[in-house]
């Protein structure tokens, strides 16, 4: 309905200036969003404010003779029920119920085609995401890369992109990294030690005294961390990847050698105080960066390259990031490498920032130190995938989350999770107990009490909230717009009787709550949350 409106606001700016009640300039980008407020329409536009200044008109009688010139087209009275262009500019647009109804019959007909627009076309995505460094296990801030990415690969790929997800593993025996773990695997560091780790080096074999360097030694104790993390995230977390692929290969194939000569030869490497320097700044990052230590040792940002350079050789469109709060510096010089390098795909990179626990009003101060160490394992063994998945991703990525561990073993409606849950669970109960009531063709329009069209708009809207999500990577917008749906079902459940002596009415509405059970099943689908039929 979106695109509609904005090629009938085109069409009623066209129709004005064939007339000369607004002089010829070249039409700006037309935004079409749904309002918060109800009383502010279905859709609103701010094109007359845009448009204000070429017109040398007030932004309302722009509006309005906008509006006009859509109106005058009989057609739109089919779908515009008014509209009022309002201060400082806004042109609202109220829809017929009918519009809505008829959405109703394209959901009963169509289920996910109707659900999912297909706005990716294919376009082939690397999503990379978690890629847990194998020093121990997963803690609470992995559980926000983690389902973001996993989210929004599903959201991408439900919208018609060809989704590869992958997880890299930080395994190379030339990083500092793996060097330090492999000083903690022969008892010369603490740095990483846990009483998982102790437990792990006690029964590791081959034994790591046998390795014959530090590097050897912590990618023998990474190898079986790698093991078990990766049992998790597939079991528990029911997170599939695709790929699981290691920095040991680049090193083996020698692309993190030849990556540095490719940046040798294109003159972007300097050398000062016995290390190599990429010249980072001149493509838009803040500073330079080192590539190789004066040890010879090699940076993390080096493998990077190489990594992304594999990435783009093997053909995709799009390359998403998904980080830790500990990266944010890393996004402007891998940008840079990208323009130094020229590749190809579009190159998008998120930062999940950090996550704390919060517990009978009080954050749990945790210490490493002591011991006091809550893996993610703990927190969705105790507040269960459905809850923790629903929590973590309700959070924009980019802001602090405090997750409430009371809130999320709360068994009631105040549990967000447990509200829209519940919802679908008692949709299916009704549906269930309506048995053959629900056959025969519906009489949609008899849906026209206020609940029964907040639910239908509601409905109306996901195809563009999934649309939006797959746009612009909000994956947060999918929980909040679960719960919008899960309270005007139960306002509706409220203030309408569903099986009632009026079997025409009983039939509309039936078909209304199994159109409002397909909208919830595949939401809930697409956030990796289970849809219960009954609770």
């Amino acid at each position: 309905m979106r695109q509609h409106l904005i090629d009938l606001i085109k069409k009623g700016v066209i129709s004005a200036r064939e007339k000369n009640l607004l002089p010829k300039f070249d039409l700006p980008e037309i935004i079409v969003e749904s309002p918060e407020v109800k009383t502010h329409g279905d859709y609103s536009a701010n094109i007359a404010l845009k448009l204000a200044k070429f017109a040398k008109k007030n932004p309302c009688d722009v509006g309005t003779i906008i509006a006009n010139e859509i109106l005058a087209d009989k057609k739109t009275g089919k779908i515009i029920e008014k509209i009022e262009v309002v201060h400082p500019g806004f042109i609202n647009f109220f829809l017929r119920p009918e519009f809505f109804q008829n959405q109703v019959k394209e959901i009963l007909k169509n289920g996910e085609k109707f659900c999912f627009p297909n706005v990716g076309k294919k376009r082939k995505v690397l999503v990379e995401f978690l890629s847990v460094n194998p020093t121990g296990e997963l803690h609470l801030g992995h559980g926000r890369n983690g389902f973001f990415g996993d989210v929004l690969a599903n959201v991408l790929e439900k919208c018609g992109h060809k989704v590869f997800r992958e997880f890299f593993i930080n395994d190379a025996e030339a990083s500092a990294q793996i060097k330090e773990l492999g000083k903690t695997a022969l008892g010369k560091g603490e740095i990483y030690l846990t009483g998982y780790l102790k437990s792990k080096i006690k029964n590791l074999k081959p034994k790591p005294a046998k390795a014959k360097n530090f590097g050897e030694a912590g990618r023998l104790l990474a190898r079986e961390i790698q093991k078990d993390n990766k049992k998790f995230i597939e079991k528990k977390l029911k997170i599939k990847f695709d790929n699981w692929f290691s920095e040991e290969s680049l090193h083996k194939k020698n692309s993190v050698k030849k990556i540095l000569g490719i940046l040798k030869e294109k003159d972007f490497v300097y050398e000062k105080e016995g290390a190599l320097w990429l010249k980072t700044k001149e493509f838009g990052d803040n500073e330079d960066r080192v590539i190789v230590r004066s040890s010879k040792e090699p940076t993390y940002f080096l493998p990077d390259i190489a990594y992304h350079q594999d990435k783009t050789v093997r053909g995709f469109d799009l390359l998403v990031d998904v980080w830790g709060a500990d990266h944010h510096g890393y996004i402007g010089r891998l940008q840079a490498a990208k323009k130094m390098l020229g590749w190809k795909p579009d190159l998008k990179v998120f930062i999940a920032q950090m996550v704390s626990l919060k517990s009978k009003g009080k954050a749990l101060k945790l210490s490493k130190r002591k011991g006091r160490i809550i893996t993610l394992e703990w927190l969705v063994d105790k507040a269960g995938l459905d809850v923790s998945r629903f929590f973590y991703i309700m959070k924009s990525l980019d802001s602090q989350m405090e997750f409430d561990l009371d809130l999320a073993l709360e068994q009631s409606e105040k549990n967000p999770v447990f509200y829209v849950q519940y919802a679908h669970a008692r949709i299916s109960g009704i549906l269930k107990k309506a048995g053959k009531q629900t056959g025969g063709k519906p009489h949609l329009e008899l849906l026209s009490h206020s609940s029964e069209i907040a639910l239908m708009r509601r409905l109306a809207a996901f195809p563009e909230i999934m649309e939006d999500t797959a746009k612009d990577f909000c994956v947060h917008r999918l929980p909040h717009f679960a719960l919008a749906l899960a309270s005007d079902f139960h306002a509706f459940y409220r203030d309408c009787r569903v099986i009632s002596e009026d079997e025409l009415l009983t039939l509309a509405r039936l078909a209304l709550l199994e159109a409002s059970q397909k909208v919830l099943k595949n939401l809930l689908g697409v956030m990796g949350i289970s849809a219960p039929e009954k609770m």
